[in-house]
């Protein structure tokens, strides 16, 4: 059915971000540096590090993954080089492309309106289930911090009802007979996680400007707080740690990777500010490719002096890097390190909860959604009603979810993304080789074969479960296409995209 496949001319999708009833340009390429690394750095560097090191072995001793041990610097390496590869990609795009759809818009010029919907639907799985683990992390540390005033919650009170059925610590599954329980059914929510994401999400309607304020400040505080672990873990470093340096081999630098792509997540989240970018044909690719440079040069970095500062078994915890601190004797430093962890997570959500409303509207815009996904607030010119749903939507899914079972989901969606995106610069190179591009991929030919093949090889490396759920998702998503989107789309139906509202007129003094 060749109209599954219609692309939407690119004219149109930069006619759209040009839209003066659209999104307000406020963002310069400073501000997209600093919200890459406040997306980027987060929950995966201060989460799932320790997995990606030690490795994760079921209650009954089925081993899940293997870990890299100290070769978990090899790990980021080789992340870091996967993912150079899609920022490429992405950089070009979104100069071209200054759209707030992100790959979403990208692959409906390029691949097709169906490869479209798939890849917004693989962002909106990132965007909504990645929140939904870096929220529960953040629950984690910032119940631990406060235990350290004297202050604590109930066990009920901090662990989602999945959370504890998932779990193998006796002292956590224990709620599951010591909770209040209604019905028979135990009451167990995990109430930081869900008030944090509603904070932030009231944050996001108020405004663009806003926002960035508050996340380059807590870029500023984990950028210390990680130079801080640096530091201090070199001067305790014992070499002897570093033996065996890959002790599972390939498989293990690979499966590590596989995790801890979690932490690399977020700088593509960038590409969807392009609406909001003031030059975005100058500053789109700086911000991609500068934040993940500094974020790739700052995990290796920090990978050697974790696996370095005690042996990489002892990495397996919620909480590595402070955890690391304590086992080296350095309590004052760990506790420096649960605040900073606090607060880089909070920058993540922000990013994460920023991009996600982003989706929804431009899909939205073009009919695939229902219209009101694409209105925008007359005041503060913000997509308020999809931030708010989605806030509202990730926050009870915080609530009560497990984030061991999020994270793969999380990196399977965006890796798929990534590939399609890489392949997506390579077919428009041919179909509209004229376009002026402010940006060029560099021998575009290798760069996006091999970009697309990396990511889908370091897709091999999850658990089978993660392909189960993901083929479960995309399922869902091509039923709801074919329910609505296929109807109502304004490129099929030839008509213009979503009316916008017009912004407020401008008050004379």
């Amino acid at each position: 059915m060749p109209s599954l496949f219609s692309r939407k001319p690119i004219s149109e999708l930069v006619a759209e971000g040009e839209n003066p009833s659209g999104l307000k340009r406020e963002l310069g390429a400073g501000d997209l540096i600093m919200l890459a690394i406040g997306a980027v750095i987060g929950a995966g560097i201060f989460s799932t590090l320790g997995t990606a090191a030690a490795g994760e072995v079921t209650p009954a001793g089925e081993v899940v993954r293997y870990g890299a041990g100290p070769a978990l610097v090899l790990s980021f390496l080789l992340l870091g080089a996967v993912c150079a590869l899609a920022a490429l990609c992405y950089a070009e795009l979104s100069a071209m492309i200054p759209q707030a759809g992100s790959a979403y818009a990208y692959s409906y010029a390029t691949l097709g309106e169906i490869i479209a919907w798939i890849i917004g639907w693989d962002l909106i799985l990132e965007y909504a289930v990645g929140n939904v683990a870096v929220a529960i992390a953040w629950s984690g540390y910032f119940v631990s911090l406060l235990s350290g005033f004297g202050i604590t919650f109930p066990g009920w009170l901090t662990h989602g009802y999945w959370n504890v059925h998932a779990s193998s610590d006796p002292a956590v599954r224990a709620l599951l007979d010591t909770a209040p329980h209604v019905g028979g059914i135990p009451v167990l929510v995990n109430l930081p996680a869900f008030l944090i994401v509603m904070a932030i999400t009231w944050l996001l309607v108020i405004g663009v400007r806003e926002s960035t304020r508050v996340n380059n400040a807590m870029v500023v505080v984990k950028l210390a707080v990680l130079a801080l672990f640096i530091v201090i873990g070199a001067l305790h470093v014992d070499p002897a740690n570093y033996r065996p340096f890959a002790p599972n081999g390939f498989r293990g630098i690979h499966q590590g990777a596989a995790i801890v792509f979690f932490a690399f997540i977020g700088f593509d989240a960038i590409s969807t500010a392009a609406e909001e970018t003031k030059q975005p044909q100058r500053n789109m690719p700086i911000g991609i490719l500068g934040g993940l440079g500094i974020c790739t040069l700052i995990y290796v970095i920090v990978g050697a002096v974790a696996t370095g500062l005690v042996p990489y078994q002892q990495l397996k915890s919620s909480d590595p890097l402070a955890r690391a601190l304590q086992v080296a004797g350095l309590p004052a430093a760990s506790w420096i390190v649960s605040a900073g962890a606090v607060v880089s997570m909070a920058a993540v959500l922000l990013v994460f909860q920023y991009g996600q409303p982003r989706i929804f509207f431009a899909m939205a815009r073009d009919g695939l959604l229902p219209p009101w996904a694409a209105r925008v607030h007359p005041r503060y010119r913000t997509p308020h009603i999809t931030t708010i749903i989605t806030g509202v939507l990730v926050a009870l899914g915080a609530l009560v979810a497990d984030d061991a079972a999020t994270y793969d989901l999380t990196n399977i969606g965006t890796l798929s993304a990534f590939a399609l995106v890489c392949l997506g610069v390579l077919v428009l190179r041919f179909t509209d080789p004229g376009r002026p591009r402010p940006f060029r991929v560099p021998f575009f030919i290798p760069v996006t074969l091999l970009g697309a093949a990396a990511c889908v090889f370091v897709m091999f490396g999850l658990p089978v479960h993660a392909w189960e759920r993901f083929g479960i998702w995309l399922a869902i998503g091509l039923v709801l296409y074919f329910a609505y989107g296929y109807k109502n789309s304004t490129l099929r139906r030839g008509t213009p995209p979503v009316a916008l509202e017009p912004p407020p007129p401008v008050e004379k003094k």
